[in-house]
Parts: structure tokens; sequence; C-alpha cells
């Protein structure tokens, strides 16, 4: 009876034994799911924070091609050709150089003058005859009109050059001021392609830290597990340290090719976002 007793203690103590060691194990595995899945999550809200959100409260959506929320480049062109000060300035000279031309073909009206005048009373003006009723005798009254022209050699020989001077002086200008426009075409294109290069990069830092997070708060875990040693862990850190500060720099860069864009072009933001 008494090894009865014995034998039924020892079989009731294995099963609490197995029963301590099954819940332990389950605990185990259910805190280790537990902790590897609280990154993803993490990584998940955090992508969701940065990626979705508009940076600087502007109504861009940066998962989204750039080129496909701008309005097309030949239009912003002609907003930025519209506003543009140095085309302005080369527009307002070659109207100046234009009106000089106009006036350097005119200008040899300045030598023909034109009279007219009325006189009436006793006028009469010195003459010889025996005749007191000569006709010369009134010549000075009434209606005199008539036209005066002269012309001096330089007219004749230096005016034509001037002529072609002036000419000269508004083709240039208006070269110049179609140079303005090419130039300015060609700023526009390189900070155009600037803006998508600083929006792809962006999005390459962006995926770059949403791994580098994942593998730091994994890196957590498994330090606390005892897996990984602590010069590990601080190698995983100083990872996404340097993964998070080259997504500040994306960021910023990305942000102010917007902004020089709008500056450029002259006109705000919002007008050249696609509707």
């Amino acid at each position: 009876m008494k090894k009865a007793r014995i034998d039924r203690h020892v079989r009731l103590s294995r099963h609490c034994v197995l029963g301590l060691v099954l819940l332990l194990a389950g605990h185990t595995t259910s805190y280790g799911q537990q902790a590897i899945a609280t990154p993803n999550a993490a990584v998940k809200s955090s992508l969701t924070a940065t990626t979705v959100a508009p940076i600087d409260s502007m109504t861009f959506d940066f998962n989204r091609d750039i080129a496909q929320q701008l309005i097309p480049f030949d239009e912003i062109y002609k907003l930025a050709l519209a506003y543009s000060p140095s085309v302005k300035f080369e527009g307002a000279v070659s109207n100046s150089q234009m009106a000089a031309f106009q006036l350097s073909k005119l200008q040899v009206l300045q030598n023909v003058t034109g009279f007219a005048n009325y006189s009436t009373g006793n006028q009469a003006i010195l003459s010889t005859g025996t005749n007191a009723s000569d006709q010369l005798g009134q010549i000075s009254n009434g209606y005199r009109a008539g036209v005066n022209v002269a012309f001096s050699v330089h007219d004749l020989f230096g005016r034509p050059q001037q002529v072609r001077l002036a000419r000269a002086n508004y083709e240039a200008t208006k070269e110049r001021r179609r140079i303005a426009e090419i130039q300015l075409k060609r700023d526009l294109f390189n900070m155009y392609q600037d803006l998508l290069l600083a929006q792809k990069i962006l999005q390459i830092r962006l995926r770059d830290d949403q791994a580098s997070l994942a593998a730091y708060r994994i890196g957590e875990v498994e330090l606390q597990k005892g897996k990984i040693t602590p010069e590990t862990h601080a190698f995983n850190s100083n990872r996404y340290a340097e993964t998070k500060s080259t997504v500040e720099q994306a960021k910023t860069q990305f942000i102010k090719n917007i902004y020089a864009l709008e500056l450029f072009v002259g006109v705000p933001i919002y007008q050249l976002k696609r509707s």
C-alpha cells in the first residue's frame, strides 16, 4: 500500500512538471512571436506616417511620380517665359532698338520744312518803272505757302549707314532675347530633372530607412534573449541612425528643389500642380 501510494505521488509530480514545462514553452513562444511582430507593426506605421503624410503641408503625394502631379513641362516653360525678369528685360531692350530703327528711317524728314502765311495792307515794295499801277507792288499782299528742302553731304552718304546700324542693333537685341529664352529653358529643364531625381532618391532612402528600422527592432529583441552581442546591436543602431540622417537630407533636398522651381518660374507652387 505504501509503495503504491508513493508511485501515485511520483506520477502526479511528473504530470505537474510536464504541465509546467508546456506552459513555459507556450509562454516563451507567444512572447517571441509578439516581440518579432511588434517591429513589423512599427515599420508599417512609420512607413505610413513618413511616406503618405504631405511634407511641409504641401499637397503632393510623394508615393506618386512628381511629374504626374505637376503640369506638363511646356506649360511650366510658358509660365516661366511670361514671368522671367531677364526675358522681360531683353524684350524691353529689343523694343527700344526697334523704335530707334524706325526713328533713324524717319529722321531724314527733319530736312524738309513747310511754311504758310498771309499778309495784307499797304506793303508795296520798291520797284522801278513809270507805270504807277505796276503789279509788282501787290505781290506782298495775300496768302503765301511753300516748302523748303535742304540736304547736306552727310545726309546723302552718312544716313544709309545710320539706318543700317540701327537695324543691326535691333537684330542683335532680338537674337539676345532668343538666347535668354534658350538659357531659361535649359535652366528650367535642369531644375525640373533635379526635382525628379530628388524624389527618386528620397523614395530609395525611405525604403532603406524602413529596412534599417526593422533590423534595429529585431536586434533589440534578440539582445534581450542573448542571441546577439551588444556590439552587434550597437552596429544596428548606428546603421539606423545613418539611414535616418540620409532620409532627412534627401527630404530637405527635395523640398528645396520644389521651392526653387516655384521661385524660378515666378508663380505659386499650387499653380504648377495638375488639377
